[in-house]
This record gives structure tokens, sequence and C-alpha cells, in this order.
């Protein structure tokens, strides 16, 4: 499985940007594709995630109703439509898949197999 992360990049305050993961390898019924993020000094932080089969979203409580997470089965590619974005969303921002995780354990990185390389997002104040 390969996980391919694009579309990060500078932007102000209250502006948007989509991040693409881009996945490959394999068929993702089955699977749920999250979205995590790395600031400077910090630990791996949950964003968002999606079952891919399902549709079902979850979201941080820190990007709820400002992120939204989706998929594209015929593009194997999952997206982060990022809006209304701060400062403090400034990352890395990772893409991760795994197989059959349980809702309790999606937060998590661990319960992910697979991981592509991050793509940076800057917001500016």
């Amino acid at each position: 499985v390969q996980l391919q992360a694009s579309g990060g990049g500078l932007v102000q305050a209250g502006g948007s940007l989509r991040l693409s993961c881009a996945a490959s390898g394999r068929t993702f019924s089955g699977y749920a594709m999250g979205w995590f993020r790395q600031a400077p000094g910090k630990e791996l932080e949950f964003v968002a995630a999606i079952r891919w089969s399902a549709g079902t979203t979850f979201y941080a409580d820190s990007v709820k109703g400002r992120f939204s997470i989706s998929r594209d089965n015929a593009k194997n590619t999952v997206y982060l439509q990022m809006n209304s974005l701060k400062p403090e969303d400034t990352a890395v921002y990772y893409c991760a898949g795994g197989p059959r995780i349980i809702v309790s354990m999606i937060r998590y990185p661990s319960s992910y197999d697979h991981r592509g390389q991050g793509t940076l997002v800057t917001v500016s104040s």
C-alpha cells in the first residue's frame, strides 16, 4: 500500500486548502483512512478519519465544523478540505490507512498500518 499526500502550502489565516491522499496497492474496502498532523515540538495529533466503505466520518474537536474529510472511490483518493484555517493548524499533515479499525481506536496513529509522507501546511496570522 502506498499513500501519497499533497496539497499543502502557505495560506493566510481564514483561508482554505484541500489536501489529497492518493492511495494505491490494493482495494480499500474495509479500510479506514485518517489524517494526522504534527506541529513542531508536539506529538502526532488526530485530525479526521473516514471509513472507506460506509463513508462514516470522524473529527477532532479542534477542527469540527472547519474541516471536512471525503473520499473518491473512482480515484482511490481521500481529501481533507480545510476552511477557516488558523495559525494553530500549522503542521505537517499525514494521511494513514488501515484495515478493520474499530471506532474506539480510529483516533490513534498506532491503529493504522500505513502512513504516507507528510505535506506541510503553514497558516500565517
